[in-house]
């Protein structure tokens, strides 16, 4: 139960990575048919990475879902390098979940269940992605988003064939969870319970007796923190636009047409009676005439209603269609044969027996075609000029598709070709700072840093049904550190902080030494000889520290972890410094009478007992049939990502 107790605490205040990652995988997985492999100590691209009864997952089919992983997070987080994203375990995470993806549907296919095409159809036109802006299913949005990806649609269907799968056999096992308030309490308490501290600073800079390094310690602190200082992968972009106006002249709706829309349209332009009404519906004709009667003498309908203890209901702007479909075609022809103010019935009507006053009349008189031309040009030149571009763009898909370069089709369509200077994948321009990118290129940074050097060139809209353009990546530098001489100045700043940093740490333990010794910490932080801080007296409660998920500095979080009256060091980190935490006392919580606590912890630790169930549930699974896993093939793909992301270095 501990180790539940570590994910309910990382799920809701610290594991966020972990949470991206497990999002991405679940967006980005999409896997081909499985082929046959062997395993072997030196892993190649056919080699078998994991075998469930019938299905085998290759080395390749693995380094490309990984890479395709990165490059979805890459999307959420520019600046992200391959390296981080492999130190922060994307590659065992992105291995763990196609394993069990793997052996579940090798279960499930042992046990007779399988996913009906149509819903995987119904799955997918629910994508918010492949919707237009009506929210219904779009085949040109589909199309292109999976053009865009380079993903076939067998190859989604699959995939979403598998999640569904995993669902609907994992989430079962999570219902009905209830834990009891003695297995509760211990954690929601934590959450009340209070501590206080006292923490010190010891900054790097504090140290002012740095000699200025050699250039031979320069030069050793600048290899030795490449990483610090390295340049993300630059990027030209080369593109063409394609703009809805280059069609206006081509667009524009002749006489015939404007004649033959209005023709088609008429009874948009006739004329038309539209009214108000108040309605009442009573269930028998006795009490309707009861009603109209006393309308007759003199009364409204409203007031008779009240009386009655009823109330009247408004239909507003009706027309004798509109009113014919909801009440009846009798109702409706009297209702627009009574003038202003009338009465009309009782009538009898699907819901029982009606009475209408007619409270408005509006008439709008026919409009002639001279009157409306102006609205159906508009109108006629919008559809030809979507149409015009759609085809346009179409022929545009197709000759990349069969195999036209990126400069064929520029020049075959009388496009513009234009390329940006090296940029990164926030779109800066590392030797610019002032370097402002155009509006046009925002939309195509995603997806052309997504994209390989020899893939074929994508049509990325701009702005949907007006503006588009061909991209593809042009020159690519690699991530590099830049030549020492051109961040000299800064490097020599961090590397005397850096030697700031080594005297902090040993400040900071001696002062941690006398502390423990029964030294008070401001005493010990004065009696240091060299000017530093006040230590700081901090505290609080673990639910407010953390509240809304929010991560405390490191310095606070660590009071949660020490042991009563003890003090630790603590690195501030980038080599800024070091902190002394001493704890001073602690008051336990109790959450026995706060029902609202309890549940609310009772709540979110179902979640992730229910969640671990279906986690043993995988387990068990692969157990039983036998699941075979390379244990050298996560660090096998973290070394051909490293070399391949880095330009083979």
């Amino acid at each position: 139960m501990l180790s539940v107790f570590r994910r309910f605490i990382r799920s809701k205040f610290g594991a966020f990575t972990a949470l991206i990652f497990l999002a991405i995988i679940a967006a980005a997985f999409i896997m081909g048919d499985i082929t046959s492999g062997k395993f072997g100590s030196s892993i190649g691209s056919g080699e078998t990475v994991a075998k469930a009864g019938g299905s085998k997952l290759t080395m390749a089919e693995f380094q490309d879902r990984v890479q395709r992983v990165f490059e979805n997070a890459r999307r959420s987080n520019p600046g992200l390098q391959i390296g981080d994203f492999l130190a922060q375990g994307g590659g065992a995470q992105v291995y763990d979940q196609l394993v069990a993806s793997m052996t579940l549907k090798e279960y499930a296919g042992d046990q007779k269940v399988h996913i009906s095409k149509r819903l995987v159809d119904a799955q997918i036109a629910q994508i918010p992605a492949f919707q237009d802006a009506a929210g219904n299913f779009s085949q040109e949005n589909f199309r292109q988003l999976l053009l865009r990806e380079r993903i076939t649609e067998q190859a989604l269907r699959d995939d979403i064939g598998r999640e569904i799968l995993e669902r609907q056999m994992l989430a079962p096992l999570g219902l009905g969870v209830k834990l009891s308030d003695s297995m509760v309490l211990p954690y929601a308490s934590l959450l009340l319970e209070a501590r206080q501290g006292t923490i010190a600073v010891i900054p790097a800079s504090a140290f002012k007796d740095i000699a200025e390094p050699t250039d031979a310690q320069l030069g050793d602190f600048y290899k030795k923190n490449a990483a610090r200082y390295t340049i993300p992968e630059q990027r030209r972009i080369r593109y063409a636009v394609i703009d809805v106006e280059r069609f206006a002249q081509a667009a524009q709706p002749t006489d015939a047409e404007i004649a033959t829309y209005y023709n088609q349209n008429k009874a948009a332009y006739a004329a038309r009676e539209s009214r108000d009404f108040e309605q009442l519906i009573l269930p028998t004709e006795a009490g309707a005439k009861a009603i109209a009667d006393q309308v007759k003498g003199g009364k409204s309908l409203a007031a008779a209603a009240q009386d009655a203890g009823l109330a009247v209901s408004e239909l507003k702007d009706q027309s004798r269609q509109g009113l014919a479909a909801t009440a009846s075609a009798a109702i409706a022809n009297a209702g627009f044969a009574a003038k202003q103010g009338e009465l009309v019935g009782p009538l009898r009507g699907s819901l029982g027996w009606a009475l209408l006053r007619v409270t408005a009349v509006k008439s709008t008189p026919a409009r002639t075609l001279d009157a409306v031309k102006g609205e159906i040009v508009a109108t006629l030149r919008t559809q030809k000029e979507k149409r015009l571009l759609n085809d346009f763009t179409g022929k545009i898909e197709d000759q990349v598709a069969n195999g036209g370069s990126f400069e064929e089709v520029v020049k075959d369509n009388g496009l513009k070709l234009e390329t940006t200077p090296f940029l990164i994948s926030s779109g800066k321009q590392v030797e610019d700072a002032a370097y402002q990118l155009p509006a046009d290129v925002q939309p195509l940074l995603a997806p052309v840093f997504a994209m390989s050097q020899d893939d074929d060139a994508q049509l990325i809209p701009i702005a949907a049904d007006k503006r588009y353009a061909l991209a593809a990546p042009g020159d690519i530098q690699a991530a590099a550190p830049p030549p020492l001489a051109k961040v000299k100045a800064l490097v020599a700043m961090q590397y005397k902080l850096a030697q700031g940093n080594e005297k902090a740490k040993a400040l900071a333990e001696q002062i941690r030494a006398k502390v423990a010794k029964g030294v008070k910490l401001d005493d010990a932080v004065a009696a240091a000889g060299i000017a530093l801080p006040k230590p700081q007296v901090v505290g609080g409660r673990r639910a407010d520290i953390l509240r809304d998920g929010q991560r405390p500095p490191a310095e606070i979080a660590m009071l949660f972890a020490m042991a009563p009256n003890s003090v630790k060091t603590l690195p501030a980190g980038q080599d800024r410094g070091y902190f002394v935490v001493q704890l001073n006392g602690i008051k336990r919580g109790d959450a026995g009478s706060d029902k609202a606590l309890l549940n609310q912890v009772r709540d979110q630790l179902s979640d992730v007992v229910g969640q671990e169930y279906g986690q043993q549930f995988e387990r068990a699974v692969e157990k039983e049939l036998g699941v075979k896993r390379n244990p050298n093939a996560v660090a096998g793909v973290q070394r051909a990502l490293a070399t391949a992301n880095n330009g083979g270095q």
